[in-house]
């Protein structure tokens, strides 16, 4: 249950981070996938071969899910759709088993966002906030391709998923260019077959394929941020193969490209002032200030004194040097949620942040070391590997680096904390083109489109122009939050109990809706 939660909190957390690599676009007809007639029916036949998760006795999720009574197997999918007889590559899946077997409803595929992140164990998350109604489904956990347990991509980078800043100058904005070219010439150099197969589209065609290997006819999905992108896209790819479909914190597809966190600066300002409130109040504890202007102010001290040398955190194995490219990406972070939790967590950051500034490096919690581990040293290579991967592959990115500068510098004086970071360069300016285009919503398609107010990952903006665009849709509001992740994650009773009414009857309410935080 842990691992399963700090998995989709992470998900959350780290959503949409920007990344990429180089090609040539095919023709129209060349990038067509081929048809369940014209070669999937050995895919949508195969046998999966169910076996335990855990993968040896530090494998936590595994664990989990085999205490849980789950079981996993590796669907085959092609590589590339529009040669089915080709290669293929393996997905991981799970199945938590629906116990109340009289009254099954059906399979409940989950995805916890990313793009990149590993939904195998996100059922245990989902499966006690379902009550009643989640012994009716099998619950599918599934790692997207190149993700977690699937067929596995990783370019050997020296860094995390995670959103670089340029910082305050034109020098800083350089080395964030070069590094940019750099992550995009390494995965051109290691993974140049796997790279045009990377994609969003793909991905939901896989979604397709697991649904078939598990003989439903129709599947019902629960995707957040990224995922529910990913969700709108397998409505359009196949109209009438899903059952319920839940969208939470949800995206407008028309925004969706490399790019995604420009225009929320101002949510996450508001969401870094309200943090600033929670923490002047508990100055004893934390020591960041008395007042939000206070607490503020040790931020932008911090942020200084990393862009004079790097603040060193932590002892002995782990120890780690964080520059102003790296410290407005972790405070960005950790701002996804407005719970105690999340804020206490930030708060105790910025504590140690603003100790290392003062010349005082201290050990640190297991937790901020795991945080630092993933998001600043090779071992959040494969995760950072996927995340641009997918992000470069949906979409083409501006390729012109000046275009980022101009935007840095327009954007600096309103939001200095966050603009070099939103607007900052990715690899995507380096990537070969997408080989498809990105999707178009234009089918309706019925969805519980669930979005909290303050959200600062996908803005509200974004789950009202998604509802407009799926007309047959209904918006379930929760008004006065700022959290990204809503159902079964922010403990919010009326979200949860709208949400389980949806999936147990497949009744979408008459009407739109509003939860109170």
């Amino acid at each position: 249950m842990t691992a399963a939660r700090t998995a989709l909190r992470r998900a959350s957390a780290l959503t949409l981070a920007l990344t990429a690599c180089l090609a040539t676009a095919p023709t129209a007809a060349a990038s067509a996938p081929a048809s369940a007639s014209g070669g999937l029916d050995r895919y949508h036949h195969q046998r999966l071969d169910w076996h335990g998760c855990a993968q040896g006795p530090d494998d936590a999720d595994g664990r989990a899910l085999d205490a849980a009574g789950a079981r996993c197997a590796d669907a085959r999918v092609p590589l590339d759709y529009t040669d089915p007889a080709g290669r293929s590559i393996t997905v991981a899946i799970s199945r938590l088993k629906a116990t109340d077997t009289r009254h099954r409803i059906g399979s409940l595929l989950i995805n916890p966002g990313g793009p990149g992140n590993s939904g195998l164990a996100t059922g245990l998350l989902v499966r006690p906030a379902m009550g009643e109604t989640g012994a009716r489904y099998d619950l599918i956990g599934l790692d997207p391709r190149f993700t977690g347990r699937s067929t596995p991509l990783d370019c050997g980078l020296s860094h995390g998923p995670g959103l670089p800043s340029a910082g305050p100058t034109r020098a800083g904005f350089e080395r964030q260019r070069a590094e940019a070219k750099a992550t995009a010439d390494a995965c051109r150099a290691t993974n140049a077959a796997l790279l045009p197969h990377v994609t969003t589209r793909n991905t939901a065609r896989d979604i397709d394929v697991v649904r078939a290997a598990l003989g439903e006819r129709r599947i019902s999905y629960l995707g957040y941020s990224y995922g529910t992108y990913l969700g709108t896209v397998y409505t359009q790819l196949f109209p009438g193969r899903q059952d319920r479909v839940v969208l939470d914190s949800a995206l407008d597809p028309r925004r969706y490209n490399p790019r995604l966190m420009r225009g929320t600066e101002d949510a996450n300002e508001r969401a870094l002032d309200g943090w600033a409130d929670w923490t002047a109040a508990r100055h004893d504890t934390y020591a960041l200030g008395r007042t939000r202007a206070q607490v503020l102010a040790t931020v932008g001290d911090v942020l200084a004194a990393s862009a004079r040398t790097p603040l060193t955190l932590g002892t002995g194995p782990d120890t780690f040097r964080l520059d102003d490219s790296q410290v407005p990406a972790l405070i960005f972070t950790a701002l996804g949620s407005d719970t105690d939790g999340a804020h206490a967590a930030l708060a105790e950051q910025v504590s140690l942040l603003a100790r290392a500034a003062e010349g005082h490096p201290t050990a640190l919690p297991p937790a901020v070391a795991a945080v630092l581990r993933t998001g600043f040293t090779p071992a959040g290579s494969p995760g950072a590997s996927a995340q641009t991967a997918i992000l470069c592959g949906d979409a083409p990115a501006p390729r012109d680096p000046e275009q980022y500068w101009r935007d840095i510098e327009a954007d600096r004086a309103a939001h200095p904390l966050f603009g070099p970071m939103t607007e900052n360069i990715t690899p995507c300016a380096f990537w070969d083109r997408p080989r498809e285009e990105p999707t178009e919503v234009r089918r309706d398609a019925p969805a519980l489109i669930v979005a909290a107010t303050g959200d600062p990952r996908t803005p509200y903006t974004g789950a009202a122009a998604l509802h407009t665009l799926l007309p047959s849709s209904r918006l379930l509001t929760l008004a006065g939050a700022a959290q990204h992740a809503d159902y079964a994650v922010y403990g919010n009773a009326c979200v949860d109990t709208a949400v389980n009414a949806y999936l147990a009857t497949g009744r979408l309410p008459a009407r739109d809706l509003t939860c109170a935080k």
